[in-house]
Protein backbone atom coordinates (compact mmCIF):
# COMPACT_ATOMS: atom_id res chain seq x y z
CA UNK A 1 0.00 0.00 0.00
CA UNK A 2 1.23 3.20 -0.71
CA UNK A 3 0.72 6.60 1.50
CA UNK A 4 1.45 10.38 1.20
CA UNK A 5 2.49 12.62 4.47
CA UNK A 6 -0.16 15.56 4.88
CA UNK A 7 -0.49 18.16 7.54
CA UNK A 8 -3.99 18.00 8.28
CA UNK A 9 -6.14 20.12 10.67
CA UNK A 10 -10.63 20.87 10.71
CA UNK A 11 -12.23 18.12 8.98
CA UNK A 12 -16.25 17.31 8.47
CA UNK A 13 -16.45 13.90 9.06
CA UNK A 14 -19.75 12.55 7.28
CA UNK A 15 -21.57 9.81 9.15
CA UNK A 16 -24.38 8.86 6.78
CA UNK A 17 -27.51 10.10 5.30
CA UNK A 18 -31.17 11.07 6.85
CA UNK A 19 -34.31 10.17 5.60
CA UNK A 20 -34.51 12.94 3.49
CA UNK A 21 -31.25 12.01 1.54
CA UNK A 22 -29.25 15.22 3.72
CA UNK A 23 -25.28 14.37 4.86
CA UNK A 24 -25.33 13.80 8.87
CA UNK A 25 -21.98 15.25 9.32
CA UNK A 26 -19.96 16.65 12.74
CA UNK A 27 -17.57 19.34 12.25
CA UNK A 28 -14.58 19.11 14.35
CA UNK A 29 -11.99 22.33 14.65
CA UNK A 30 -8.91 21.18 16.25
CA UNK A 31 -6.24 23.74 17.65
CA UNK A 32 -3.05 22.65 15.61
CA UNK A 33 -2.34 20.73 12.35
CA UNK A 34 -0.63 17.33 12.78
CA UNK A 35 1.03 15.07 10.36
CA UNK A 36 -0.41 12.03 8.94
CA UNK A 37 0.30 9.50 6.57
CA UNK A 38 -2.76 8.80 4.47
CA UNK A 39 -3.10 5.48 2.00
CA UNK A 40 -3.34 6.60 -1.35
CA UNK A 41 -6.07 4.24 -2.12
CA UNK A 42 -8.60 5.75 0.35
CA UNK A 43 -8.39 9.05 -1.14
CA UNK A 44 -11.11 9.93 -2.95
CA UNK A 45 -10.72 13.60 -4.57
CA UNK A 46 -8.23 16.73 -3.72
CA UNK A 47 -9.38 20.23 -3.47
CA UNK A 48 -7.31 23.40 -3.34
CA UNK A 49 -8.63 23.46 0.27
CA UNK A 50 -9.33 19.70 1.17
CA UNK A 51 -9.13 16.18 0.98
CA UNK A 52 -11.69 13.81 0.60
CA UNK A 53 -10.62 10.87 2.53
CA UNK A 54 -13.00 7.07 3.27
CA UNK A 55 -12.72 6.28 6.45
CA UNK A 56 -13.80 2.95 8.85
CA UNK A 57 -17.75 2.44 9.28
CA UNK A 58 -18.31 3.56 5.93
CA UNK A 59 -17.78 6.98 7.02
CA UNK A 60 -15.88 9.91 4.22
CA UNK A 61 -14.19 12.26 5.89
CA UNK A 62 -13.52 16.43 4.33
CA UNK A 63 -9.72 17.31 5.38
CA UNK A 64 -8.46 20.47 5.75
CA UNK A 65 -4.74 20.09 4.68
CA UNK A 66 -1.93 23.28 4.32
CA UNK A 67 0.28 21.70 1.70
CA UNK A 68 -0.01 23.56 -1.36
CA UNK A 69 -2.46 21.74 -4.01
CA UNK A 70 0.03 21.39 -6.70
CA UNK A 71 2.52 19.98 -4.26
CA UNK A 72 -0.20 17.21 -3.78
CA UNK A 73 -1.19 17.24 -6.99
CA UNK A 74 2.52 16.68 -7.98
CA UNK A 75 2.74 13.90 -5.31
CA UNK A 76 -0.25 11.66 -6.12
CA UNK A 77 0.55 11.88 -9.84
CA UNK A 78 3.94 10.62 -9.17
CA UNK A 79 2.65 7.87 -7.40
CA UNK A 80 1.40 5.45 -10.00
Amino acid sequence: MKYIELTLKNHTVVHGYDSENQEITEEVQVDTASKKLVAVDRIFSVSEKFILISYAFNRIVYWEYEEDYETVKAILTGIQ
